[in-house]
C-alpha cells in the first residue's frame, strides 16, 4: 500500500503480461474530510477522524457527538455531504452499518457524487474514474483497518481527468442542473 507522498508504477488489475503499466501520483496535501454517520457507524467515525487527524488531514465531524442506539443517520451524512459541496477541494466519508442508506442520502446533495467501496480498489476507482467526492463505508461489513485502508486510497487518489471519465460525469451533472435525461448515443 502506498503511504502519501509516495509515487506508485503498478499493473493494471486483470493484467499479468506487464503490458498496461499505470502510473499513479498520491495526493501529499491536507485534506478537510467531513463525516456523519449513524449509531451503527459511531465507533468507526471516531477511528476515521483519529487517523485523519493523524496523517495530517483536516477531520470535520457532522455528527452524532455521541452513541445512540437508534438515531438516523440522513441529519448527519446529508451535513457532511453539504459541507463537501460548500467546500471545494475537500472530501467526505459516510458510514452506517453497511454503507448503502448513507451512500443513497449523501447522493441526494447536488453535486455529491457518493461511492460505496468494499476493497481498495473500489475505493480507488470511485476516485480516478468518477470523481467521486464522498466515500461511504459500511461499518459491518469489514474491519476497521480496512476501512481506515479504503478511506487512506480514496483521499489520495486523484481524478484521472481522462475524457471519457470527464464526459461521463458532465452527463451527470447536465441532467442534475436540467432534469434532462443524457441523450441515447446514435446507433
Amino acid at each position: 500500500m502506498p503511504t502519501s507522498g509516495s509515487t506508485l508504477s503498478a499493473r493494471r488489475p486483470g493484467r499479468r503480461d506487464g503490458l498496461r503499466l499505470s502510473r499513479r501520483i498520491w495526493q501529499t496535501c491536507r485534506v478537510r474530510v467531513y463525516l456523519g454517520s449513524d449509531h451503527a457507524g459511531f465507533e468507526l467515525k471516531t477511528r476515521l477522524i483519529e487517523w485523519l487527524a493523524a496523517a495530517g488531514h483536516e477531520p470535520v465531524d457532522c455528527g452524532p457527538e455521541a452513541y445512540v442506539h437508534d438515531d438516523d443517520y440522513p441529519p448527519y451524512v446529508m451535513r457532511a455531504a453539504h459541507g463537501v459541496r460548500g467546500d471545494p477541494g475537500s472530501l467526505g466519508i459516510v458510514i452506517g452499518g453497511s454503507g448503502n442508506g448513507e451512500q443513497i442520502a449523501a447522493n441526494k446533495i447536488p453535486g455529491i457524487r457518493a461511492a460505496l467501496a468494499w476493497t481498495e480498489e473500489t475505493a480507488q476507482l470511485a476516485r480516478q474514474h468518477n470523481d467521486a467526492n464522498v466515500l461511504s463505508l459500511g461499518a459491518r461489513m469489514y474491519t476497521v483497518d480496512e476501512a481506515v485502508g479504503f478511506a487512506r486510497v480514496f483521499i489520495t487518489t486523484p481524478f484521472s481527468g481522462e475524457p471519457r471519465h470527464a464526459r461521463r460525469l458532465a452527463m451527470i451533472a447536465d441532467y442534475e442542473k436540467t432534469g434532462d435525461l443524457p441523450p441515447l448515443p446514435a446507433s
